[in-house]
């Protein structure tokens, strides 16, 4: 399978703050601890080594296995699960939604880096293990963000009611899903192994969380990838010290308010902000944030309310019900994980260097951040087509516009460029403004008008050749503008539309098995891939 790279900055679809992470500008190293290179996961597993309480790996281990109670587990992960015990083994991790039917198609590229990334480790590193977690944000509540999955430029939605954490939801009106995905599908092998897939997950499961573990375990556990599911009461005892201190000191909200001052100061965009307490209370259908007013506690949207010692005795007896935020989720991972790095999209790397200064207060490791890989994937007939019209794949990462502007002129047997014509105006003015330096300012104005006028002429003169050239070779841009349509859906990148199940139509697993070949974590280029 061919395949080429370009720098996610030639992308255009990437923030300033990303590309200028990725190359490591100064102004943006106080915002990380390491950049992700092969060689500077030395001093990171040094230093989470000496961090991570050792007793946190037996609860971890403990909660896993639960976890996986009733779920067809494979050997690499548990061996993966067993070698969490050592003090020799660390976690890479990724977090993501419950999409259904694991929603975009960048969420395999993010699972992928990150089984890719621990194995490049162990190859590294020969005297440690390195085990691939997917966090399930089980706790999210943005239900319309995840009801949905793109097949075929179709929406398949699942409309319900819902409140409260996603992964308690209940599976009602996932039928009439699988019904309306079945009539989608023809009747080749590979359609059948999707909709038993979707059965299984959906249709014989109790809630979204084990649906979806059971979803991502078919897919990936031959690859040794461990699920984690931080909903969970043990896990979060653990993290108690730091919910008090989150209840009573609201020190997130302080340390991630300064950092924010610094980014802002460096013109960027802030990703996320931070409240007074960046926790939610969970319980019965209900996640709502937890306010303080006057030393009182309460729930937003309902009577709950809480002296300070009730409130600590309830942290205390049901940590469970305690839901962190987005800016207090990666704390609680850090804690609870004997984790090196994170991997995630521009976004989620965009807030997380939010979090640097907060870590720090806390006395917990900043984990390395990666951004994970981003695909394109083209087919030999549409890669056929482009090198016909003499368009480059790179190309079609400009807007619609300015692609159509470029074709128009590549391909143009008339040179549309004016240039030439407005530089040598200029020179001719050149000798006017010699003239106009020995008589007064009104002449140099009357002269800098006409330079002005001539050179708009010009201008005007390029921009109607230009949409003449398009309406003759109309035909040809059409073929190319529907080409762009296919592989970037509603003018976005196409991971970011596209579900798996199109492609592992056409491949069936040799498709994850090829993502599995082609993806190299740290890279840190955008991957187009000949299928």
């Amino acid at each position: 399978m061919p395949s080429e790279y370009i720098p996610f900055k030639d992308t255009q679809y990437f923030s300033s703050l990303i590309c200028n992470y990725l190359d490591e500008e100064d102004h943006l190293k106080p915002f990380y601890h390491r950049f992700p290179t092969l060689e500077n996961f030395k001093a990171q597993i040094e230093e989470k080594q000496l961090s991570y309480e050792h007793s946190n790996r037996e609860v971890l281990i403990r909660q896993l296995m639960v976890q996986y109670e009733g779920l067809s587990i494979s050997s690499m992960t548990l061996t993966n699960i067993d070698l969490l015990k050592h003090r020799t083994t660390f976690t890479v991790t990724t977090g993501h939604q419950l999409n259904l039917f694991t929603g975009p198609l960048y969420f395999f590229y993010k699972i992928i880096s990150t089984i890719k990334l621990c194995n490049e480790l162990k190859e590294k590193y020969h005297g440690y293990n390195f085990v691939p977690i997917y966090w399930m944000a089980t706790e999210d509540h943005d239900f319309e963000e995840i009801n949905y999955f793109n097949f075929k430029g179709k929406k398949v939605q699942w409309n319900r009611a819902a409140s409260g954490a996603v992964g308690e939801l209940d599976l009602e009106g996932l039928e009439q899903v699988f019904e309306v995905f079945s009539t989608q599908l023809d009747e080749s092998k590979t359609a059948e192994e999707l909709l038993q897939l979707f059965k299984k997950a959906y249709l014989e499961h109790r809630n979204l969380t084990d649906a979806t573990k059971y979803l991502v375990n078919a897919l990936f556990s031959i690859y040794g990838l461990v699920i984690l599911d931080g909903n969970d009461a043990e896990l979060k005892r653990l993290f108690i010290p730091y919910i008090e201190d989150e209840l009573l000191n609201q020190t997130s909200f302080k340390k991630v308010s300064e950092t924010n001052q610094k980014l802002n100061d460096t013109n960027y965009k802030i990703q996320v902000q931070p409240r007074d307490i960046n926790l939610f209370y969970i319980n019965k259908g209900v996640r709502e944030r937890i306010l303080v007013t006057d030393g009182t506690f309460g729930v937003l949207e309902t009577e709950i309310r809480w002296t300070k010692d009730e409130l600590l005795k309830e942290v205390n007896e049901h940590p469970e019900r305690f839901s962190p935020n987005v800016i207090m989720r990666p704390l609680y991972q850090e804690v609870i994980l004997p984790n090196l790095c994170y991997i995630g999209g521009g976004g989620e790397l965009a807030y997380w260097l939010q979090l640097k200064s907060n870590f720090e207060t806390q006395q917990v490791t900043f984990p390395m951040l990666l951004l994970r890989n981003s695909v394109l994937i083209i087919t030999e007939r549409q890669k056929e087509k482009l090198q016909k019209m003499n368009v480059a794949v790179k190309d079609l990462f400009l807007n619609q516009n300015d692609l159509m502007t470029k074709v128009t002129k590549d391909i143009s047997e008339i040179d549309i460029d004016f240039t030439p014509q407005k530089e040598h105006l200029k020179k001719q003015f050149e000798d006017l403004y010699t003239l106009a330096e020995q008589t007064d300012k009104s002449f140099k104005g009357a002269v800098g008008a006409q330079e002005t006028k001539q050179i708009k002429g010009l201008e005007n003169l390029e921009h109607r050749l230009l949409k003449a050239q398009k309406r003759k070779l109309e035909s040809i841009l059409e073929r190319v503008r529907l080409l762009q349509d296919e592989l970037f859906p509603r003018q976005s990148l196409q991971e970011r539309n596209m579900n798996f199940s199109e492609f592992y139509l056409e491949h069936g697993e040799e498709f994850i098995s090829a993502l599995m070949h082609q993806l190299e974590p740290l890279k840190g280029e955008f991957l187009i891939l000949e299928v």
